[in-house]
């Protein structure tokens, strides 16, 4: 009876032993965004080779990954550092170029606000709207004329950017132009883009745009 009682607490010590020994498994969350977590280090740490990899993946949607905590796509990242070739990369590749982070901000947004030119070139070209406004209502126009960014401004206008579009105050992009002192740069991008647009019979939308 002694002996069959020690073998038994012998052998649930073991067992005991074997589960303190085992890693425990990560979490739920951690398993869910791994593949994301990854996609987005590689991307900030230009690891073009893991990129590839990770988006050659059959019906892989990673491309468009947010990152939990700021809602950072890879867009962001590779528009922070002012990239344009990354920028074309992951939008060749399925990168959404009007995804919003967490405060609201899409790439094209955040590249106005760096007066990164180059990079508000590609993003439109890979589809990012041009009007689109934060939470504020500020559009990449505004943004730009607030800026004094004379060669922004005129990029934009170029692209179709609304300069009577107003934010949550009111005003447009041309009614900060007119409020500037010393604007006369600015105000003959907007001239130039109100005979560009009247030449070609462009009819402006008037209301609310959603």
């Amino acid at each position: 009876m002694g002996s069959r009682l020690f073998r038994k607490l012998g052998f649930l010590a073991a067992i005991a032993s074997a589960i303190l020994v085992m890693p425990a498994a990560p979490p739920a969350h951690a398993q869910l965004y791994s593949e994301g977590y990854q996609f987005l280090e590689a991307v900030r740490e230009r690891d073009g080779d893991t990129v590839t990899d990770m988006l050659s993946q059959p019906g892989t949607q990673v491309a468009n990954t947010r990152d939990i905590t700021t809602g950072e796509t890879g867009l962001h990242v590779v528009t922070a550092r002012r990239d344009a070739v990354w920028l074309q990369f992951l939008m060749r590749r399925g990168a959404n170029p009007n995804i919003a982070d967490n405060e609201g901000i899409t790439p094209i947004q955040l590249a106005t606000r760096l007066g990164f030119v180059e990079g508000v070139e590609e993003l439109i070209k890979g589809g990012a709207r041009v009007n689109i406004a934060d939470r504020q209502g500020e559009t990449p126009l505004i943004a730009a004329v607030h800026q004094r960014n004379v060669e922004l401004v005129r990029t934009l206008l170029a692209q179709g950017a609304d300069p009577d579009r107003n934010d949550n105050s009111g005003r447009s992009a041309r009614d900060y132009m007119e409020l500037l002192s010393s604007n006369s740069l600015l105000a003959r991008e907007f001239t130039l883009a109100d005979e560009s647009r009247a030449s070609e019979g462009t009819q402006r939308q008037y209301g609310p745009s959603f």
